[in-house]
């Protein structure tokens, strides 16, 4: 476990500086629209969880405040800021590939602005990879300088060498950072950062600091506007929720602020994400049960059915403990979907452990299992442990694991056959642009028939047709304001 280090403190006086950095360049992007006819446009790459989507939107909000609008076409971009994840290997790959593809737009346009940010670059190890390998990466910074980024845009120009600025200290919890989100229906909404849990897996404790609950009044502020600007659905955010307030000098739990934001006129739905399964309590489970905009959906990981494995990924709970915790939900709220992660190939894992994994998903039957093959993540304990499995065990129990979980999603979607679902219509289909997609309130995803007009809204579909992994149907109501 790394030592904690005391927070920066960041006064107002630093954030008016940002500010007026902000101003500054938007009045020049303004000089050169009028002398070229071009608006300055931004193009923001993500990888990794719903923080980091969370963090591009303050990104994004902070480069509209520059003056730069949004484009999907990279090579249209005037600023490229690429957002990393580093839970995982495959999305540290992907980040090279996507950096190296970069080069050729830097040759082309090189007064193109090229930055990296996000958990990754918390790691010396990565961010001395770009520096020496990728020198057309103009920016580098962290997960605890985002508030920064006007001043990182400004000092950049002209530079020949890559800037980088990484706060190797939890940052301060900054609340009047701007945000562009692309919908207005739906949001993320943070209400804690980082995580005091140290799972032996895990490098968010090393990259996004120790756990900093947000004021109430903060959350439930952001959450009244959102609501008077029509969004209709909250996601609440955190590495664990159940451990907002802990840190707060006073008597206020995540369960409190679920049944505030469950009072705020004009959001519909409440969702959260993520549960850890040691601090989930009776009083959650029964707010999820009384509060009515609170969806009926929990996504509890368990990672591994083993006793002996959770021991070594310093879980702190056990298989029956967390079995106990979900017949609980199951009993509190009818109809409750349940959905989960799962790692494959943990350090030490044998055959008969996995078999205790396949166990939990037979009992349970979850809605959804996000799957991962173990990857080995420098800078925490499990990088350390001695890995016996072969290539080939741990690929031949993950497609046991898909095979599982593929009857069992289809098993329980057959029951929605004919049924009547409330839906939140969330655009066109990407399959059929002439239907429109959304979720339940049970998260399962609809492609359906329907009207102009409906987008971002909630409407009663009749589910007609079953999937694995999605449903389809007809809409059957006149559109709920």
């Amino acid at each position: 476990m790394s030592e904690r280090k005391a927070p920066m403190i960041i006064d107002n006086v630093e954030i008016a500086r940002q500010k007026e950095i902000a101003r500054r360049i938007r009045a020049n992007n303004d000089v050169e629209q009028l002398r070229t006819g071009k608006q300055k446009r931004m193009h923001v790459i993500t990888f990794g969880c719903q923080q980091n989507n969370s963090d591009s939107e303050k990104i994004m909000g902070l480069l509209a405040e520059m003056g730069y609008t949004n484009t999907d076409i990279k090579e249209m971009a005037d600023v490229i800021i690429i957002n990393t994840c580093c839970v995982r290997e495959n999305a540290e790959l992907k980040l090279y590939g996507n950096i190296g593809a970069l080069k050729r737009l830097k040759a082309d346009n090189p007064s193109l602005i090229i930055g990296v940010c996000g958990c990754m670059m918390q790691q010396e190890h990565a961010v001395e990879m770009i520096r020496k390998k990728y020198r057309h990466v103009d920016i580098i910074f962290g997960t605890h300088n985002i508030y920064k980024l006007p001043e990182l845009m400004e000092r950049s120009i002209g530079e020949k060498y890559t800037l980088i600025d990484i706060l190797n200290t939890e940052g301060m919890i900054i609340e009047d950072i701007p945000v562009l989100r692309e919908e207005k229906f739906k949001a993320w909404v943070t209400i804690m950062y980082g995580c005091n849990n140290f799972c032996s897996y895990c490098i968010v404790p090393h990259v996004r600091g120790r756990e900093r609950s947000r004021k109430p009044e903060d959350i439930i502020r952001e959450i009244e506007d959102l609501a008077k600007d029509g969004c209709k659905e909250v996601t609440l955010l955190g590495q664990n929720v159940n451990s907002y307030g802990k840190d707060l000098n006073m008597d206020v739990d995540f369960a409190d602020i679920i049944r505030m934001v469950n009072e705020i006129e004009g959001i519909e739905r409440i969702r959260f994400m993520t549960s850890h399964p040691k601090d989930i309590s009776d009083k959650l489970i029964s707010t999820m049960r009384d509060c009515k905009k609170v969806c009926e959906q929990l996504h509890l990981p368990f990672q591994a059915g083993s006793n002996k494995i959770l021991r070594r990924m310093n879980r702190k709970y056990t298989k029956e403990e967390y079995l106990n915790k979900i017949l609980k939900a199951k009993q509190e709220i009818p109809g409750v979907a349940l959905s989960t992660d799962v790692i494959v190939g943990f350090p030490g894992e044998t055959d008969e452990d996995f078999e205790e994994t396949l166990d939990v998903l037979k009992r349970v039957e979850f809605d959804q299992v996000f799957m991962f093959i173990y990857s080995k993540r420098i800078g925490t304990s499990a990088a350390e442990m001695e890995d016996t499995a072969t290539y080939e065990d741990k690929h031949r129990n993950f497609e046991r694991l898909v095979k599982l979980q593929n009857e069992i999603s289809k098993k329980l979607n057959d029951a929605y056959m004919d049924r009547c679902v409330e839906v939140l219509a969330e655009g066109n289909s990407k399959n059929d642009p002439l239907k429109y997609t959304g979720r339940t309130r049970t998260g399962k995803v609809v492609n359906f028939t329907g009207v102009e007009g409906i987008i971002g809204k909630l409407v009663n579909v009749k589910i007609n047709e079953i999937h694995s992994w999605f449903l389809n149907g007809e809409m059957v109501n006149e559109v709920k304001e």
